[in-house]
């Protein structure tokens, strides 16, 4: 009978946590095909009268698929840097027992302490410097330099834990150390690479701060810039500023349901190791 009870309540909490996790979005897309009559006179919880989509055409037509562009091609771009150069340095920093290897870890996990918020200034001023503001190339720089530190952190972990014997191998058949990263070890990282891809994908997507500070033009703002400036053109229309939430946020729910298997065994292989 406990046993019986012990199983329903398991069932109980997680019929709870997703209903708490998926809810959100199914609130976001049943406002956003919601007339804004229906929203302010139907009140917040009621569901459409009649599903609309008009909102979505005007979000589209409102530059959505600039600002989606300029994100997906910053994303990517730090995305891959920070995957490369992080993969890269937790290499060294797990293989190699070198003087002051040690102290250089900690530094690079201490990165991970720093507030964004209080190195604005600095960065706007040497953007400037660089003649890179108002630029999307501007803004790669701070987003691959923030998210260095959580990378190396992670990957560092799963690269201690890697079995040193298929390097042996790749060595006794005449591989060099660099030639037995990126023909072995690299090819064999796929679950903390996709870990670490996501992970930072997910922050550089949401990223705000740097792309307010950093750039002016509409023609260079990301998909946040883009929603805080539909708040504003739509003014209190939820149903439209909820669709282009809804837009903003598939790409990263498609890719997450793809890999996430492979990013929770990544979690759990390399950074709880580490």
């Amino acid at each position: 009978m406990s046993r019986v009870l012990s199983r329903m309540v398991r069932w109980g909490l997680t019929a709870v946590a997703v209903v708490v996790a998926i809810y959100p979005l199914l609130f976001m897309i049943q406002t956003s095909v919601r007339t804004q009559m229906d929203f302010l006179v139907g009140g917040l919880w009621k569901l459409p009268t009649q599903p609309v989509w008009s909102h979505y055409a005007d979000v589209l037509r409102a530059g959505f698929v600039r600002y989606l562009a300029n994100t997906s091609l910053v994303a990517g771009a730090s995305v891959l840097a920070i995957a490369a150069f992080g993969a890269m340095a937790a290499y060294v920093l797990a293989r190699f027992r070198l003087r002051g290897l040690r102290l250089l870890f900690v530094l690079f996990v201490g990165g991970m302490l720093i507030p964004v918020h209080i190195t604005l200034i600095p960065v706007y001023v040497l953007t400037r410097v660089l003649r890179l503001y108002d630029s999307l190339l501007g803004l790669i720089g701070p987003y691959v330099a923030f998210n260095l530190p959580v990378t190396i952190f992670i990957l560092t972990g799963f690269f201690r834990d890697f079995p040193v014997e298929l390097e042996e191998a790749a060595a006794i058949d005449g591989c060099s150390t660099a030639r037995a990263f990126w023909s072995v070890v690299l090819p064999l990282s796929g679950p903390p690479l996709l870990t670490v891809v996501v992970y930072n994908l997910v922050i550089l997507w949401n990223e705000f701060i740097f792309a307010l500070v950093l750039t002016s033009s509409p023609s260079r703002w990301i998909l946040t810039l883009g929603l805080w400036n539909f708040q504003g053109q739509y003014g209190l229309n939820v149903p439209a500023i909820m669709a282009s939430v809804a837009l903003s946020v598939l790409p990263l729910i498609v890719l997450y349901l793809i890999g996430q298997e492979k990013v929770m065994r990544g979690m759990l292989g390399g950074a709880l190791k580490g």
